[in-house]
């Protein structure tokens, strides 16, 4: 059974389970527990080094996945770096997703233009 390893800040959609599933064979989701969560998505800025840091996602990260589960890292650039090769070094895949971005501007009754921002996942791609 092939897993993914969820380690980013934010749900994924229906579009990138579906991905996931079809193009990668993932059975099985595995999200971090809420109180490493929190660590992950609150790198702080001020901390020199994070590899202590993130001592307790990497000992999580080795206890709950086995060889070729696949590893969804996205976050702080450092702790996306430190992750990614801790999985490659433990003969896990380390992917991220890709998007399509667009923009549409409308014109507002003031004068103003209001922007929105579209992101539509398109694929994984291995690190």
């Amino acid at each position: 059974m092939k897993n993914l390893i969820l380690l980013f800040s934010h749900s994924l959609t229906d579009d990138q389970k579906e991905d996931a599933k079809q193009d990668w064979g993932v059975e099985n989701f595995v999200a971090l527990p809420s109180d490493l969560q929190q660590i992950f998505s609150n790198v702080p800025a001020d901390l020199e080094t994070i590899n202590e840091y993130l001592q307790p996602i990497e000992k999580w990260l080795l206890e709950n996945s086995q060889k070729d589960d696949f590893v969804l890292i996205q976050g702080d650039f450092g702790a996306v770096y430190y992750l990614v090769n801790i999985a490659k070094n433990n003969h896990l895949t380390p992917i991220y997703a890709t998007t399509e971005r667009k923009s549409v501007e409308n014109m507002q009754s003031d004068g103003s233009i209001k922007t929105e921002r579209i992101f539509k996942h398109k694929r994984f791609r291995k690190f």
